[in-house]
This record gives structure tokens, C-alpha cells and sequence, in this order.
């Protein structure tokens, strides 16, 4: 099956760095084939201690000069400090995961995780996962399953597609939304994958969005669902609105993509999994488009949209 790796932060905590023993934040093994380790704090004392050189006059001692480099896990979550951080986020974060506890939002069992055969091979599972995101742009979670269904009760795999006519194609996803338009390039996504990929999707974001129908979001969930790799932070309509309500990027943003680039600037890279689902869920139980539920949420006094 299908399954997102977990990516977590490397807990190095504090790296030292002097002018003979750095080698860079990505230090390679010695020639022995052992980890070069980075000197602890009494190993970096111990060593100014251990040369002496006799001298005629007591000298003033000079002090060593030790430069420290932040570790990817340091601070608990993250890889750097940001210049900026939105205030109160780590609180509203707290009480989102709190409101999504239940599991309970259609997100969690209609999502992309779930729109596959499982029983089928790897290749085929990912052209599934692929698909279904195509099939789920301007589209509720419930109808993109439905289609899902049919198509994979016809046999989905590249070959199928390729070899269904459009009219039947239209007739098995409708009632998604743009469904004429999703045919054609369903079609031509479905043909490159047969001729340059093996009927395999592609392994990076670049190729990917490069695809006919594929937009940016779409590529980093298939990164993540599809090759367990999180390349970036899946923004849809849902992340765009909640981030802007909260006021989760420095200045109001218009698109989709400048809200992922807003918000890959300060949070932690060890939440960019989590935070899609987080907040889509979310936004279909609470944070609506139209009448958000503010009475019903916990960031009411910490929510700016909500005063």
C-alpha cells in the first residue's frame, strides 16, 4: 500500500564549527569510513587545554573563538529560525489539532490517501493517486471518491484510459467539476506517462506540474502520497483561505502559490506534511468559505478574521 514516509527533523542539536574540524552542515565520513562527530562543548575546552608552550612572561590568555550553527531539529521543529513568525501560531496550531482530534471531516476518509486500489501494483497505485488529484480540482472530496470508484470498476490503469473513448471517459467522472476539460487532459497526461515514464508518474515537482492538468498543489500531494517525499506544502483553496484568515502570511496574498511560498518561509519543514490535511479538514467543518463557524472554534480570541 501505498504510505507517506515520516519525515522528521535530525536532533544533532548544537553543531560547533572551528577552522580545522568543519566540514559543512553535511559532513561526510573520514577516510576510515567513520562519522566525523562535532565537538561537544567540554571537548572544545579540553582541547585548548591540551598544547602548552613554555614562554619567558606570562601572557594574557587568548580566548578560542567558537562558531555554533543551529542544527534541522533545533528549536524542537524546524531547520531554522525565520526572520518572521506569525504571533500566536504555535497556540492556534495547538487548537486546530485540537477541533480535527475527531477525525471525523470528509478529508479524512474521501481524501487522495483513500482513492486508490491498494491491492494494485505500486505503478498503478500511483497513477491512481495521481489521477485522483486531477479529478479533485473545483471538486467536494465525496464526488471525486464517486468517480474514483467507477473508473477503477472499469480497470484504471494508463492502458485502460488510453483505450477508453472520451465519451465514455466523460460519462464515468462527471459530475466532477470541468469534467469535458478534465477528459482531454486526463488523455494527454495519460499518453506522456505511457511514452516517457514507463506508465509510471513522474518523481519530482518539476515533471509533474509540467504534465497537462497538473497543477503545483496536485504535485506536491502526489510527492507525498504517491513517493513518500515532502517537497513542499500542498496549498488549496482551504490552506489559502485559513492562512489569510489567521494571518499566517506577512501580507494578504491572492493566489494559492504565494500563500505556499509565504508560509514555506516561516514553518517548520517537519509540519509541511501535516498541515494540508489539517487545515482542509478544518475548513470543511469550521473554517468555511461562507459563515465560518466562529462561535464553534477555539482560535476565536486568537483569530483576527474573527474580531
Amino acid at each position: 500500500m501505498c504510505s507517506q514516509k515520516e519525515f522528521g527533523m535530525n536532533d544533532a542539536g548544537v553543531r560547533m564549527v572551528t577552522r580545522s574540524l568543519s566540514r559543512g552542515l553535511g559532513a561526510g565520513p573520514r577516510g576510515n569510513g567513520e562519522e566525523a562527530a562535532p565537538l561537544q562543548r567540554g571537548e572544545a575546552a579540553a582541547e585548548g587545554r591540551k598544547i602548552h608552550h613554555p614562554v619567558k612572561r606570562q601572557r594574557k590568555a587568548q580566548s578560542l573563538h567558537v562558531a555554533y550553527e543551529a542544527s534541522d531539529g533545533e528549536n524542537g521543529e524546524g531547520t531554522k529560525m525565520p526572520s518572521w513568525a506569525p504571533q500566536d501560531w504555535r497556540q492556534q496550531l495547538a487548537n486546530i489539532r485540537t477541533m480535527r482530534s475527531g477525525k471525523d471531516a470528509p478529508v479524512d476518509h474521501l481524501g487522495v490517501e483513500h482513492c486508490y486500489d491498494t491491492s494494485a501494483p505500486p505503478k498503478v497505485r500511483r497513477y491512481q493517486v495521481l489521477l485522483s488529484l486531477m479529478l479533485s480540482s473545483q471538486t467536494k472530496d465525496q464526488v471525486t471518491a464517486g468517480a474514483m470508484q467507477r473508473l477503477q470498476a472499469q480497470g484504471l490503469t494508463v492502458e485502460n484510459i488510453l483505450q477508453t473513448d472520451d465519451r465514455t471517459l466523460g460519462t464515468l467522472i462527471y459530475p466532477v467539476g470541468f469534467w469535458r476539460t478534465k477528459v482531454k487532459y486526463i488523455k494527454q497526461t495519460s499518453a506522456i506517462l505511457q511514452q516517457n515514464y514507463g506508465g509510471d508518474i513522474p518523481a519530482s515537482v518539476a515533471e509533474l506540474v509540467a504534465l497537462p492538468g497538473v497543477g503545483p498543489k496536485m504535485a506536491h500531494l502526489a510527492m507525498a502520497v504517491a513517493w513518500g517525499t515532502v517537497s513542499g506544502i500542498a496549498v488549496d483553496t482551504h490552506v489559502h483561505r485559513i492562512a489569510n484568515r489567521l494571518r499566517w502570511t506577512k501580507k494578504v496574498t491572492k493566489h494559492p502559490e504565494d500563500t505556499r511560498a509565504a508560509l514555506e518561509e516561516w514553518l517548520p519543514r517537519d509540519l509541511w506534511s501535516e498541515i494540508n490535511g489539517l487545515l482542509v479538514g478544518f475548513g470543511q467543518q469550521i473554517c468555511l468559505p461562507v459563515r465560518p463557524r466562529c462561535h464553534a472554534c477555539l482560535n476565536q480570541a486568537l483569530c483576527p478574521a474573527a474580531q
